[in-house]
């Protein structure tokens, strides 16, 4: 591999890189910014404003963020796209009378691509999926930290929690939510070549689905787990023991991870290029049940939905996971 990027390089090239690395500096930018305003005295009483605004008043976030279409279906985000590239593979229709719940796999390091698919127009959802108007959720500490908060809202991010994935599916026809399923435990498993998925115990999104009558649309990426070197530690190494600390305090952790820069292609956090298929498969439909879901109902409808993740991976494999090291299994 060649350390550092030729002098001669294509501007679309550089175009793409500075697309990722304004996505990647935009919790950094966010918080300088707030910092320095900080300073500024004479800005105190509209800082005062906002944070009280932020912690005691805006429920955007449980209201499925403040989506900004003309800023989703910028440019940008179609060089963020080209930078993999990703490709979005659509296997069936979606009837936008009803609502969905978007099920992305895997996890990956940052889930690069359910951001591309679900929180920007790069791939050109909103035309390959009219009336589909989808919400990527994530975690509520996100919606903590000024001015970031408002800049995924931009991307119609919302929190993930209950009320929030319900007000989304019952706020009108097409109105769809997409959840990375296997959470930050799953980025624990990420490793170039292989597709570890956990999915056993993750029932919540399968209740909402019947509690709400929501259609299951499972999303599998594949090469999201290829887009960076992963060091994984050991089960009972204090490495592993503090990774799952920070997840239990925090709600979210990172592997030791290592991708390239910005003029050299050896270390850094910026991910490799490398290309990221999203298969979008075909709608598993849901009946919505009243009450309280039994456990059989769940465990049901949660085999569909496993038994779709599989022949996708089935039906893909061979053509966007060549060089796999090993087949898709689901751990946990």
């Amino acid at each position: 591999m060649t350390f550092f990027a030729p002098l001669r390089m294509p501007v679309k090239r550089r175009v793409q890189t500075a697309a990722v690395l304004f996505w990647f500096s935009a919790v950094v930018f966010s918080s300088l910014l707030f910092f320095y305003l900080c300073t500024i005295k004479y800005l105190w009483p509209l800082i005062i404003i906002y944070l009280l605004w932020v912690l005691m008043l805006d429920r955007a976030p449980e209201r499925g963020g403040r989506r900004i279409e003309w800023w989703c279906k910028r440019r940008i985000w179609i060089h963020f796209a080209q930078y993999f590239p990703m490709t979005l593979i659509k296997e069936g229709e979606l009837d936008p009378s009803k609502n969905y719940i978007f099920g992305y796999h895997p996890h990956g390091i940052l889930s690069m691509g359910a951001f591309c698919t679900f929180g920007t127009d790069g791939l050109n959802f909103s035309k390959r999926f009219p009336g589909i108007h989808p919400r990527l959720l994530t975690l509520q500490v996100n919606f903590q930290i000024p001015f970031y908060r408002d800049y995924l809202m931009a991307h119609g991010c919302a929190s993930v929690s209950k009320a929030s994935c319900e007000h989304v599916l019952n706020s009108g026809p097409g109105n769809s939510i997409a959840i990375v399923i296997g959470g930050a435990q799953e980025s624990l498993a990420c490793k170039p070549g292989t597709l570890d998925l956990t999915l056993k115990k993750r029932l919540g999104f399968i209740k909402l689905a019947l509690v709400n009558g929501a259609s299951l649309v499972p999303t599998v990426a594949f090469g999201e787990n290829d887009l960076y070197e992963v060091f994984s530690a050991k089960d009972d190494s204090k490495t592993y023991q503090v990774q799952q600390l920070v997840k239990r305090l925090c709600g979210f952790t990172l592997p030791m991870f290592n991708g390239r820069g910005i003029f050299q292609y050896a270390v850094g956090i910026l991910p490799r290029r490398k290309p990221v298929y999203i298969v979008v498969g075909k709608p598993i439909h849901v009946q919505k049940v009243e009450g309280s879901p039994s456990t059989e109902q769940l465990q049901e409808l949660q085999k569909k939905y496993i038994d779709e993740v599989l022949s996708i991976w089935d039906r893909y494999k061979d053509r966007y996971a060549a060089g796999r090291k090993q087949e898709l299994r689901i751990i946990s």
